[in-house]
């Protein structure tokens, strides 16, 4: 949509009565692929791309403004009451070409006592895309000590205690803060995350980025991942809820024929496209697209024909109630 197109758009109506669609940021990567498709046009064909950014405060949207001038400007009718002025998630896609770095998070408390007063990070992974024999790290095998961890993230041996395990397409990973971990190549993931960028770097395959062994070995887990693949089975026809956890639930939705949104719950969803099209408020819905549904909108339809696959997300451990299936 241009300026002036946005413009028009909030003369006619407050701009937390309907959705906006987020306009990705691309943030180049050593790990990162050159071919986007069929999620985003190629944004820089000669840059390894890996991640696109999507609730950032300085993500572009339909209704004009950025994202953080939106929610500072209308942060109750927007992220709902008590959610503050910034978005409390953050919503990426991950493009993998090769192996990222082992890594850790910190948790809340450990990240506002050492990063000016910054969220932690746990965040959750949806498979979209997978090569044959790709894998994912989570915790490690066998359970080690600080210093063997430290050891092994000096001589590289840590790559090797990583517990890598499969990762196919509809695949749902919850990646506590603290959880060592790390993504293979040939992967497309949707990841939802603590509004959080923080990240400690324990092993980087000799990319000559800075590592973080003193903040990374404070914080890690030094044993085996126990979480496993959280999906729960479905509520409804259609509706599965994929992850949860206190900051966030993550549900998929496979949309042919109509949905409806009423504005049941106190606070904003997060729409992303997997598959196929349709629309939402009458506005086009197609692979890659990222809507924000502010917590005051007004009702709307998502209709579409042929069958649009969506992953809902929410700052909510209990399952929405304001999207619902039409009765027939």
């Amino acid at each position: 949509m241009r300026h002036s197109q946005a413009l028009s758009y909030n003369h006619r109506m407050h701009v937390w009565q309907r959705p906006f669609a987020l306009f990705p940021t691309f943030a180049a990567r050593p790990w990162g692929v050159t071919d986007l498709s069929p999620w985003f046009p190629n944004p820089t064909p000669d840059v390894k791309v890996g991640e696109a950014w999507f609730t950032a405060d300085g993500n572009l949207t339909s209704a004009g403004p950025e994202f953080g001038e939106l929610t500072r400007q209308h942060g109750a009718e927007i992220l709902g009451p008590g959610q503050g002025e910034e978005c409390p998630l953050l919503v990426k896609f991950l493009f993998t070409s090769e192996r990222l770095s082992v890594q850790v998070h910190p948790d809340d408390a450990y990240a506002a006592e050492h990063h000016a007063g910054s969220r932690g990070k746990t965040e959750a992974w949806h498979v979209i895309a997978a090569e044959p024999n790709a894998t994912i790290g989570l915790g490690l095998s066998a359970p080690i000590s600080r210093e063997q961890g430290e050891a092994a993230a000096v001589s590289g041996e840590i790559e090797r205690l990583v517990d890598w395990r499969p990762a196919c397409a509809g695949d749902t990973f919850l990646v506590p803060a603290g959880t060592v971990h790390a993504i293979g190549p040939g992967l497309t993931l949707i990841e939802v995350q603590e509004q959080s960028d923080i990240t400690y770097r324990l092993f980087d395959y000799g990319r000559g980025r800075e590592l973080h062994l003193e903040h990374g070995f404070a914080v890690a887990d030094l044993g085996p991942y126990t979480l496993g693949n959280d999906t729960r089975p479905a509520v409804e026809d259609g509706r599965t809820i994929l992850t949860h956890c206190r900051f966030f639930t993550i549900e998929f939705r496979n949309v042919c024929g109509q949905m409806r949104f009423a504005p049941l719950a106190a606070h904003f969803h997060l729409v992303v496209v997997i598959r196929g099209r349709g629309t939402i408020a009458g506005e086009p819905l197609v692979p890659g697209a990222v809507w924000c549904v502010p917590a005051k909108a007004d009702p709307f339809e998502v209709e579409s024909a042929d069958g649009c696959e969506l992953l809902i997300t929410y700052p909510s451990v209990t399952p929405t109630p304001s999207f619902y299936r039409a009765p027939i």
